[in-house]
């Protein structure tokens, strides 16, 4: 027999977690953490409903912190198995998972600083400690090379083209000879840097993320959109400030700066990429050029650096950072967090948002109650560690740039199937867009089902 336990991602996007029990062997796929609203943060110190050392295996689909940022909780409760992954996704984690724990430290240092916390001491999550033995116990093998991970579950890894290292992983069931297949998060087709998706033949049961199962991008163009702002900002001699994620869209926006300024669209200017995750980040997407696709290749090949201008910077000190403040314009600041909420990016808006030469650029989603979407709402005024920030800079948004897949680039993936899975699993998505995903897929004459958190799916073994 065989099932699905739904711990995580369900109803929801956030906290990717799914146990696959076959055969008296559990697997847990993904192990992310709940963020967002406090009822979905509150999940993250649940007990599993299952003792941590009797799992026998754990797979990750990709490196973000809602699929990987609960091992090291985990493997604190007593989790001593293998964490199979592919070898970009092992380096970014290595990466993100230390940074995550600190912030657990932090909170908890200042929850018991101020005596704010109803638990005496108020603890972290986890540590440092833990988030480096987790990456300790990671093992690597590379796309389309089957590997037995216990007996009679045989694991291989296709190209999600998300970000670096993502993957779509097939199980191979051998004595149900079932397969079971999870999407992870897809990414886009015809998307810089990383291949494309790859397509699956088969599967009996499918797990398909459904982030915008109710929304395309339709920002066809979205690079002439960025050029646009920039040398909009460039002819009043004003600095241009992008928020964005330090893995993944940092490096796209480099990306397109650089073949703009090739193709002599946007002048030669400073660009500063100022957060210490995103320069980490940066080298990681050229030392595998496994993941590259055709054009990030030939640049690479020619001798060039795909992921930077001319007068491109990367900035590790926080010395340096605050120097960037004395830098007259043009220039280019691409600083974390992507939404504005943290970071590094705030002392930069702080600085530039009251001068009109300037321009805020958003280049990626920004939720409700956040410092982006209110800014992009038309705030006059926002509040920047205790100060009150007048709003003159031009503020602009290009939504061309998601490292998601809409939902007619996920249907175009699930076309690769060479007929129906037996079951098809929604899943990493708000309630909308699940249901109108499982809508498409049923009215293409799929069995859809949208299973709720900790539900519990056995898996379908009719011929």
């Amino acid at each position: 027999m065989a099932s699905l336990h739904f711990l995580g991602a369900a109803g929801t996007v956030t906290g990717s977690k799914f146990l696959l029990e076959h055969d008296g062997k559990q697997v847990l796929v993904d192990c992310g953490l709940f963020q967002g609203q406090k009822e979905l943060r509150q999940r993250n110190w649940e007990p599993l409903p299952l003792p941590a050392r009797e799992i026998d295996a754990i797979v990750l689909t990709h490196a973000h912190i809602d699929h990987t940022g609960g091992l090291p909780r985990v493997v604190r409760e007593g989790y001593d198995g293998p964490i199979y992954t592919t070898p970009g996704t092992r380096d970014l984690t290595a990466l993100l998972l230390p940074d995550s724990a600190h912030l657990h430290e932090e909170e908890a240092r200042y929850a018991n600083k101020e005596g704010y916390s109803k638990h005496r001491p108020a603890l972290p999550l986890y540590t440092v400690p833990d988030a480096e033995r987790a990456v300790e116990m990671m093992e690597t093998f590379g796309y389309e090379r089957p590997k037995e991970i216990l007996p009679g579950i045989t694991l291989t890894f296709y190209r999600a083209g998300h970000i670096l290292g993502s993957a779509v992983c097939v199980f191979d069931l051998k004595s149900t000879r079932q397969r079971v297949v999870f999407s992870g998060d897809l990414g886009r087709y015809n998307a810089p840097i990383l291949r494309d998706p790859q397509s699956v033949d088969s599967a009996t049961t499918l797990v398909v993320e459904s982030t915008y199962g109710d929304r395309q991008h339709r920002d066809t163009k979205p690079v002439d959109a960025l050029c646009e702002a920039v040398t909009g900002a460039f002819e009043r001699g004003g600095v241009v400030v992008i928020p964005a994620f330090a893995v993944g869209r940092t490096q796209e926006i480099l990306f397109h700066l650089r073949n703009l300024e090739e193709a002599k669209r946007i002048p030669e200017v400073d660009v500063f990429v100022d957060s210490p995750m995103a320069c980490d980040a940066t080298p990681l997407y050229l030392m595998h050029p496994e993941e590259h696709d055709l054009v990030m290749k030939s640049i690479v090949e020619r001798g060039a650096s795909p992921l930077a201008t001319r007068r491109t910077r990367f900035v590790t000190s926080a010395k340096e950072s605050k120097q960037l403040n004395q830098h007259q314009g043009p220039a280019v600041i691409i600083s974390a967090s992507g939404m504005a909420t943290g970071g590094r990016v705030l002392h930069h808006l702080k600085h530039r948002l009251p001068d009109p030469r300037n321009t805020v650029l958003f280049v990626g989603y920004q939720s409700v109650g956040s410092r982006g979407r209110r800014l992009l709402d038309g705030e006059k005024e926002t509040l920047i560690h205790g100060q009150r920030v007048p709003v003159a800079a031009e503020i602009h948004t290009v939504s061309g740039f998601s490292a998601h897949a809409d939902w007619t680039e996920t249907m175009r993936w699930m076309e690769g199937f060479d007929s129906p899975p037996r079951q098809t699993l929604l899943v990493h998505g708000e309630p909308e867009a699940l249901e109108a995903l499982r809508r498409r897929v049923q009215a293409r004459s799929w069995n859809a089902y949208v299973p709720g958190y900790m539900e519990k799916v056995e898996l379908d073994l009719s011929v």
